[in-house]
């Protein structure tokens, strides 16, 4: 049976284009690669995730009607898997289900709802959606075909705080299925890849069956969807061993973009894995460790710019600016822009001060240059002079301090957004997440705008992917892209005489690694310390994190590309006890 994998990126709410989408994928499925069948992601009808949208009846209704659109216009001859929002139809429990159903010449043919309903990290299905009772079989073609959606899947992996009773994989293989199908909407994090097909192999050993796992594409929100949908199936050598080298990729889709790829169960035809997946889905790396290789700084970079490209599309953004500092965070921002939408839908701000040194303002000047967008300059000492004039006789002659470091961010915040009101223009955001976790950022300052498009990156990241992409500059055609002195110079906000970041944070080398310890696994003071840090060191870290999250909780969504993001990744309520280190309000 050829079974095509169509991987759409799906815009929440666009019934009509996701429908357009829908049926442009199945008539090229079926009239160009002779598909018996074609598979889309989960929830591909109305975008994931829905999220409140959910609470309202017509966003429901519009679900359903879509699917009964398409099941009229849909070509026959193919059957055709997709997922959609539905009416839960047992009285109890919640009132939708998470669907995934099969047309096929105008019928819908076959059921499945979703099984286990994540409620972790940006998940939060439990709380719409009622799970499903009982698991079932798609006969077609000679095939008994299963469905788990998703998350019905990950049972395997262990998830932080969270155990299912149900296990929807071990239900389809006691109903001898010969093909496993697995749509999902899995969020894009580094290293993830690995981690899906691990767990596919495992499965796929364990019922000695092909799994075809059909992911989204594309970027809602925060969320990035990665794609690289696969197959892996056993080879003839797989009833003699059960190694995962006889369960090889039939399959590979392409990463960030959507694509329409087929599989024939009756003549596999094995491609190599790109990495080679790690046959332990729960990897043996310390999970802890900053870096990242080639492969996925490269990853990185494709997911950062879709996140960017889609949020404009999504938002009905057409254009983009930023301020352009000298600094390597805005580098990197910028690039990305370019890459995203283009060199002249780009506008790079220059907005010196006393402070600002000339080797920054060249650096910028240069690097507009590379990139070829359009570079001005509006320095803020007159308005800055104004300011400090106006506020002399309420600061009472008080020595400078950060209330004139913040205000310099906050004259060149206002001037960024004076642009993006007069043309409609959308402020990209340039703080990074070790800034954003210490709170070394400014309100209505630097924290202004509309995405932070690297804002779930640590600054060891930031330098490790700029140092990337020069090096592939540099091997295409012999010159760097980011100028060389912005990645090698000390980073310093320039709001002071001589400043730099590591008056005021420890080394990013050190807070980094801290960092991720307590964001991503949750560890204490005492835990981290016995990691071999520095007791007063891990304590101040922890609290000034936590006293910062009043800032978090107002500034723009980041792009979401680590185990935990902060927004809808990690919801930290903002007055509390810092019990964390002993300390009482």
């Amino acid at each position: 049976m050829r079974i095509a994998l169509a991987q759409i990126n799906s815009t929440i709410g666009d019934f009509f284009g996701n429908r357009e989408k829908i049926l442009a994928f199945t008539k090229k499925a079926r009239d160009e690669q002779h598909a018996d069948m074609v598979l889309f992601p989960e929830l591909a009808v109305c975008g994931y995730p829905p999220m409140d949208l959910l609470d309202q009846d017509s966003f429901v209704e519009m679900n359903i009607r879509t699917l009964h659109m398409l099941q009229q216009e849909l070509p026959h001859g193919i059957a055709v898997g997709l997922g959609f929002v539905n009416r839960n139809p047992i009285p109890q429990g919640k009132s939708l289900v998470n669907e995934y159903g099969v047309l096929l010449d105008g019928n819908l043919v076959f059921e499945q709802f979703k099984t286990l309903l994540p409620t972790y990290d940006v998940f939060d299905e439990a709380r719409n959606f009622e799970p499903s009772r009982r698991v079932s079989i798609f006969k077609y073609k000679g095939e008994r075909i299963g469905f788990a959606i998703c998350e019905d899947v990950w049972r395997e992996t262990d998830i932080p705080g969270t155990s299912y009773i149900r296990d929807p994989v071990r239900e389809l293989l006691g109903l001898r299925i010969s093909i496993l199908c697995v749509p999902s909407a899995s969020p894009y994090i580094a290293g993830k890849l690995k981690m899906r097909r691990a767990l596919a192999e495992r499965i796929s050993i364990r019922g000695n069956i092909p799994l075809v796992y059909i992911n989204a594409v594309g970027a809602n929100d925060s969320i990035l969807f990665d794609g690289r949908s696969f197959v892996i199936a056993p080879t003839a050598e797989a009833a003699k061993s059960a190694s995962p080298n006889n369960y090889p990729v039939q399959l590979n889709a392409k990463a960030f973009a959507e694509d329409l790829a087929t599989w024939d169960s009756s003549t596999p035809n094995p491609q190599p894995s790109t990495p080679n997946p790690n046959p332990n889905p729960n990897n043996n790396d310390d999970p802890f460790k900053v870096g990242l290789t080639r492969y996925e700084l490269d990853m990185l970079e494709e997911g950062l710019v879709m996140g960017i490209r889609d949020y404009m599309a999504k938002c009905g953004f057409k254009r983009a600016h930023l301020g352009l500092s000298g600094g390597i965070d805005s580098a990197l921002v910028a690039y990305l822009g370019v890459k995203a939408i283009g060199a002249e839908k780009i506008v790079c701000f220059s907005m010196p001060s006393r402070f600002s040194s000339q080797g920054s303002k060249d650096d910028a000047k240069e690097l507009a240059e590379n990139l070829g967008c359009r570079y001005e300059v509006l320095p803020i000492e007159p308005v800055f002079t104004s300011f400090l004039s106006t506020l002399g006789g309420v600061f009472e002659n008080r020595p400078f301090d950060i209330a004139e470091e913040n205000l310099q961010a906050r004259i060149r915040g206002s001037l960024l957004m004076a642009y993006s009101n007069k043309f409609d223009s959308m402020l990209l955001t340039t703080g990074n997440k070790s800034e954003l976790a210490m709170g070394y950022c400014t309100l209505y300052g630097d924290m202004n705008g509309a995405l932070g498009a690297i804002g779930d990156l640590f600054k060891t990241e930031v330098f490790a992917l700029c140092k990337r992409i020069n090096e592939r500059a540099i091997a295409a055609d012999g010159k760097a892209i980011i100028p060389e002195a912005i990645i090698t110079k000390p980073p310093s906000a320039e709001l002071r005489p001589d400043q730099k970041d590591q008056d005021s944070l420890p080394p990013y080398e050190v807070l980094d690694e801290i960092l991720k310890l307590y964001l991503f696994g949750n560890f204490s003071k005492d835990e981290i310390v016995k990691r071999g840090w520095d007791e007063e060191l891990a304590g101040r870290i922890i609290r000034t994190v936590a006293r910062s999250e009043f800032k978090r909780r107002q500034a723009p969504p980041v792009l979401k590309v680590s185990p935990r993001a902060f927004g809808m990744g990690r919801r930290m309520p903002i007055a509390r006890s810092l019990y964390e280190i002993g300390e009482r309000n």
